[in-house]
């Protein structure tokens, strides 16, 4: 019965578990249908191995959080100061 009401009217997922920002898992409140974002943003179900990708991939993410706030000096990028974006040649173009 549960599946007859998700053929006829759709899946109603709702967000069970945020792996990272942008990859999340989600459940089916009728039928209880888990799937997850797959690369291209749309629902792939979620099979084992997505169970496995996803486990390790809120592992990476966890551990770059505890990284950045144990050392909130700590830059990704390294930026010259003084820097301009104005360009260091300078082009002259003959009026014609």
């Amino acid at each position: 019965m549960r599946q007859l009401y998700c053929s006829l009217f759709g899946h109603d997922f709702n967000e069970t578990k945020q792996v990272t920002y942008h990859v999340k898992e989600y459940t089916c409140k009728h039928c209880k249908l888990e799937v997850t974002n797959n690369g291209n943003g749309g629902f792939t179900l979620l099979t084992p191995k997505y169970r496995e990708i996803n486990s390790v991939l809120e592992r990476i993410h966890t551990r770059r959080l505890e990284r950045r706030i144990n050392n909130p000096r700590r830059v990704a990028f390294k930026t010259q100061e003084n820097s301009t974006l104005e360009p260091s040649i300078e082009f002259e173009f003959p009026l014609v």
